[in-house]
């Protein structure tokens, strides 16, 4: 079952952030599926469209997702990924800066019968933001960018 999990876990990166597929999240949540993420707890499709998905599309345009790597242990895959995007829009509590972003992260989830159930979301958005303010690219080696 672990390889049809890392396909519908890599399935939800592709479609959703590189294809901007909003309708494969319908697909691949249910109602109850949760997820814990910097934007704080989401349950169903509706709230991650509402809370995550649209928020980041107003604020960033030219969003590439990149799967570094992925381990799988039983109905859970783990992805660690790299993204880069344009703050083209003024989402984030102030003006868009026409910045390039890069930011890694890491995303843990539970699958079931074809959908993803739970997850767990871990990237440095407070460095997202810090960087976009600053004027350097996050995620950047010291000194760098």
């Amino acid at each position: 079952m672990s390889n049809a999990n890392v396909a519908l876990v890599k399935r939800w990166f592709e479609e959703i952030w590189n294809e901007l597929r909003e309708e494969t999240i319908d697909e691949l949540l249910t109602p109850e599926s949760c997820c814990l993420s910097p934007v704080g707890r989401l349950v169903g499709p509706e709230d991650f469209k509402a809370r995550v998905y649209q928020p980041f599309l107003d604020t960033f345009s030219d969003i590439r997702v990149k799967i570094e790597g992925t381990v799988t242990e039983g109905d859970q895959v783990v992805v660690r990924w790299s993204s880069t995007a344009v703050h083209t829009g003024d989402g984030l509590g102030f003006p868009a800066t026409g910045r390039r972003a890069e930011f890694h992260g890491m995303t843990w989830v539970r699958c079931g019968g074809g959908k993803m159930i739970e997850g767990w979301d871990c990237w440095d958005f407070s460095g997202v933001i810090r960087s976009l303010q600053e004027g350097h690219t996050a995620g950047a080696a010291p000194g760098g960018g």
